[in-house]
């Protein structure tokens, strides 16, 4: 039995239809290839000088700035550095000066300043050599810088705080409204100044804690440590003393304060006697003051109020509430024996007694119930 005609022979491939043809790979040939060559090399022979100016200025653009950066931030660097010098000479070394601007501080404003100036300088002008590059290679600029415009008022908006607390750190610095070491009432808190920062200013408490103080939420600044303090002391007499006496005790403390060591460094004007403050029933007030160096007001009240005590004591001048009382005039001494005698009034010290009567009567030992 044959195979029909229609059936290829055994070991024949089957003829591939128009359809499943494999596509014909085209080999560019000698002449396509020097064709593709001659026009790249006449591309670049009429764009060549374009681009290389565009190169050359950019470079020259690039170059320009960085030589500028730097020149500006060596010349902030020794402006500040100068100021920073020229401080005491200009105060003469007077104590004035010597107070005001300690190294500590001279050094902190200076790095906060220079830091300031330059980053300024750095930021405009790399952005405006950014800008001319960018018009080098015909770039339109307007959406770029509206975009840069609303993101900024964005960032802006959404860290006004932050923003507020570095102009506020920049301008108190500028101001040099204080520095490190001086004692500041800032309304919020108040102590030792011992670093000024560009958002943040730390504090040192009269308990030893650390105050964090934004900038920005300061209102008012008290500087206790510029110019000069003044150290007041009221004392307060009985009605009856002789003012004429009180008055010499007082101008002899005062003088002889002012002639010793160290309290005549601390002390700017001489101690005066300012005279009677207040007179009222059964006492009046005079008062003693005087101008010192700042910080050292509350070391020379004091020492004054000590002055002062030991010298009415010594006169025989009262001060109401604190007079002591000459042992041969103290009613309270025992005649017999010679001792001072318990107090007319004594805490006792059972609850219930003390909660009818606070103050119980106790009668001195040796005499008849």
């Amino acid at each position: 039995m044959s195979l029909p005609a229609v059936l290829p022979a055994a070991g024949s491939s089957p003829t591939p239809t128009p359809s499943e043809s494999p596509t014909a790979v085209t080999v560019p040939s000698l002449q396509d290839a020097q064709e593709s060559a001659t026009n790249a090399a006449g591309w670049v022979e009429e764009n060549w000088t374009t681009w290389l100016a565009i190169g050359l200025r950019v470079l020259l653009v690039l170059v320009i700035a960085a030589i500028l950066r730097v020149v500006v931030r060596r010349a902030i660097t020794k402006l500040i550095d100068r100021m920073s010098r020229s401080v005491p000479s200009v105060d003469g070394g007077s104590t004035l000066g010597g107070l005001l601007v300690n190294v500590e501080r001279r050094r902190q404003r200076s790095q906060a300043i220079g830091s300031v100036l330059r980053s300024v300088a750095s930021f405009l002008i790399l952005g405006t050599a950014a800008l001319m590059v960018l018009g080098t290679f015909e770039i339109n600029l307007a959406p770029l810088l509206a975009s840069a415009g609303v993101a900024g008022v964005a960032i802006g908006f959404g860290a006004r705080n932050l923003v507020t607390d570095f102009l506020s750190g920049v301008f108190m610095i500028l101001e040099d409204q204080y520095g490190v070491g001086d004692q500041i009432d800032s309304g919020v808190a108040s102590g030792e100044v011992i670093e000024v920062g560009l958002r943040v200013t730390k504090l040192r408490g009269d308990n030893g804690e650390i105050w964090y103080v934004r900038n920005g939420e300061v209102k008012r600044i008290g500087n206790l440590s510029q110019g000069w303090a003044t150290a007041g002391v009221d004392v307060t007499v009985k009605a009856s003393e002789d003012l004429d006496r009180v008055k010499a005790t007082l101008v002899e403390v005062a003088e002889k304060m002012n002639r010793e060591e160290p309290w005549n460094e601390f002390l700017w004007s001489p101690i005066e006697v300012l005279g009677l403050e207040s007179v009222l029933i059964d006492s009046m007030v005079v008062r003693v003051s005087a101008k010192t160096m700042p910080g050292k007001s509350l070391t020379v009240e004091r020492e004054l109020r000590w002055r002062i005590k030991r010298a009415f004591d010594a006169a025989d001048i009262r001060i109401v509430g604190g007079a002591t009382v000459p042992p041969e005039e103290d009613p309270a001494l025992d005649p017999t024996a010679g001792v001072a005698a318990p107090s007319v009034y004594a805490n006792t010290a059972s609850p219930q007694s003390a909660a009818a009567s606070p103050l119980t009567p106790v009668t001195p030992p040796g005499t008849a119930k």
